[in-house]
């Protein structure tokens, strides 16, 4: 299982806020491209996000849906890109002094890339999810006016 960690500069409130918004989800997830539709109740568990991955033209449409929700503290993701496979990802926030320390945790399940050594699957989301971190960390950030940040 690769696990990456950031400390993000904005609450937890402000984190959640875009986990959770099924639509911001291509803006900051590495790899998705477009969000085709958000099923209503998201991000309760059992509901999805539509999404496509890949690039333009080679692109795979398929699904990310809650499998356990935790609000401001945590969300796990049941994530497939078939052919490729089905993943599971896992987001835990813990507050850090009004800050956001999140740690982020992903495991292929099934599929082709189930079948590569965990040593190489690891090391691709390792690089992937640090990209998916800063994305989601200047979004955040870039949310609200912090203390620490001068004009």
């Amino acid at each position: 299982m690769s696990e990456n960690e950031r400390l993000i500069h904005a609450p937890v409130a402000d984190v959640f806020a875009i986990l959770t918004d099924g639509w911001s989800y291509a803006s900051w997830v590495v790899g998705a491209c477009r969000i085709r539709d958000v099923e209503p109740g998201w991000p309760q568990p059992g509901h999805s996000i539509h999404h496509s991955v890949g690039l333009w033209p080679l692109l795979i449409d398929d699904t990310t849906t809650v499998e356990q929700y935790e609000p401001l503290r945590f969300l796990q993701l049941k994530v497939r890109a078939w052919p490729t496979g089905e993943g599971r990802v896992e987001f835990v926030a813990t507050d850090h002094d009004g800050e956001c320390h999140l740690v982020m945790r992903e495991q292929t399940v099934k599929g082709p890339a189930a079948l590569l050594p965990d040593s190489v699957v690891d090391q691709i989301l390792h690089v992937r999810n640090t990209e998916t971190l800063r994305r989601l960390a200047l979004m955040a950030e870039g949310s609200t006016k912090h203390p620490s940040q001068t004009d």
